[in-house]
């Protein structure tokens, strides 16, 4: 059993705190958010005073936080004070130039590190069948990865410390584009006349198919446990999908990559965003779509 300080206990990390317990580990959390602590005790973990108290002789740490700025802060209050050895992952989405510097961090502490952003939502997390992104040195790695493994499904040592963030980021901004070419499909496909099923059938089964339409049908009926057909009720939120597709872009501009369609799908989500749908589905894209007008 090893005891694992969890710092982040939200939709996403407080299920994967839960997994590890699950698997036999002692885990103390922390989390600012009254509703996140009471559902974590409730889920066998136990409930520290801060983050400090946390990390306190735990043998592995875990974040789980909004965004870089917050990593930074948490990593630069708890690693003076994590135990010697100690292993520290962040499992949260934030740009490659703040994972590279909460390593850091971690390194001149003497401690190891990974970043270790995760893919398949809250479904994901509750379900332990996440996809978890790595990035940090073989030996942090091999002492990672059997924690990692409670939490999903597949662990991938991307390289080195960032790599992990880079593969997530490259990732969702496959996911984003994804989703508007299929929803611009089906929003095409009613003018068309062609029921959803039909185009979906044709689609799933043929060169239009990928992830995203077969688990994430953004119209209601083909995939009955998408968000569509449960009134857009995210798994994954437009306001996560547009953090990952501008974290796409500002890793394109540092490093001088042409990502037209990022762009043009950042801005698709920004404006949907706007309208004040960044509580929906990412899927529920759609639903903008259909209203626009064609381009002259």
């Amino acid at each position: 059993m090893t005891t694992i300080a969890f710092i982040g206990l939200g939709n996403m990390g407080g299920p994967m705190a839960a997994n590890l317990v699950k698997a036999g580990h002692r885990v103390r959390g922390f989390d600012l958010v009254p509703a996140s602590l009471e559902q974590a005790k409730a889920d066998g973990i136990e409930i520290a005073a801060s983050a400090l108290d946390a990390v306190e002789g735990a043998e592995a740490i875990v974040t789980m936080l909004p965004a870089g700025k917050h990593v930074r802060a948490v990593w630069a209050e708890i690693v003076p004070a994590a135990k010697a050895g100690a292993l520290i992952v962040d499992c949260s989405t934030i740009d490659v130039e703040s994972a590279r510097a909460v390593h850091e961090i971690a390194a001149a502490r003497g401690l190891k590190s990974l970043d270790a952003p995760v893919s398949g939502g809250t479904v994901g997390a509750k379900g332990a069948t996440l996809t978890l992104m790595v990035g940090g040195t073989e030996e942090a790695f091999a002492a990672g990865e059997p924690i990692l493994a409670k939490m999903g499904r597949r662990v991938v040592h991307c390289g080195g410390a960032g790599a992990g963030q880079a593969a997530k980021i490259c990732n969702n901004m496959i996911l984003g584009i994804s989703m508007i070419g299929i929803s611009e499909a089906f929003v095409l496909g009613e003018k068309l006349g062609l029921s959803h099923q039909a185009l979906f059938d044709v689609a799933s089964t043929s060169s239009g198919s990928c992830w995203s339409l077969v688990t994430h049908c953004p119209v209601p009926g083909p995939v009955p446990t998408s968000a569509a057909n449960h009134g857009y009720k995210p798994g994954f939120a437009t306001e996560l999908m547009l953090k990952d597709l501008l974290l796409s872009q500002e890793a394109a501009k540092s490093a001088g990559a042409a990502t037209p369609l990022g762009a043009k799908a950042a801005a698709l989500y920004t404006r949907f965003r706007e309208e004040g749908h960044g509580a929906e589905d990412y899927s529920a894209i759609v639903t903008y779509l259909r209203e626009q007008t064609p381009e002259a």
